[in-house]
């Protein structure tokens, strides 16, 4: 199965295009057709592409940090793969992407790079807390002032714990999300 079958099944009909409920953007060239086996280069270039379209487009998809962010950008994937906006069409689509592509999808909207700050923020709201992290060795520990600009300049300063209540070990701040409070009735 090439990469792009297994991303976008086909799994039922869609009006106008023949039998396809996920398939190729009807407008876009055909892959060229090949009897060979798949290049060994194929697969990573195609992960390189996806995970680069997801880190260019993931401020789009507001409210940043959350599960919705994440589904809003799921249901952008599916929609421009071609996609029926069903929801069995999109929950293929997803399933489609397989574990391994849907995580490292995850981590990629769900991080940011701060190369200034010596700075790497994890911080997927399904775990438990986030996580700050050096971008390259330290010899001590993460200076918890860059971790607050960090988490600043990304807009995850109020969705993470106050400063006392982070978890510092060797060379990484563990940051618990900030309790929800309900809003009264």
């Amino acid at each position: 199965m090439d990469v792009a079958s297994a991303v976008c099944p086909k799994v039922g009909p869609r009006a106008g295009w023949g039998l396809v409920a996920c398939s190729a953007v009807p407008d876009a060239p055909s892959p060229p057709a090949s009897d060979g086996p798949v290049p060994p280069w194929q697969p990573a270039l195609f992960t390189f592409a996806i995970t680069e379209l997801v880190r260019l487009q993931r401020e789009r998809f507001q409210p940043l940090w959350t599960v919705d962010s994440w589904a809003k950008v799921l249901i952008w994937l599916a929609l421009s793969c071609g996609c029926s906006t069903d929801q069995a069409a999109l929950e293929s689509f997803a399933s489609g992407l397989g574990p391994v592509l849907s995580q490292r999808l995850r981590q990629v909207f769900f991080s940011r790079e701060l190369e200034d700050l010596n700075l790497r923020l994890l911080a997927d709201p399904a775990e438990e807390q986030a996580l700050a992290l050096p971008l390259e060795t330290l010899d001590g520990t993460l200076d918890p002032a860059a971790v607050r600009t960090g988490l600043e300049r990304v807009g995850l300063l109020e969705r993470v714990a106050a400063p006392d209540q982070w978890r510092h070990h060797e060379a990484l701040i563990a940051l618990p999300w900030r309790r929800q409070v309900a809003p009264c009735d």
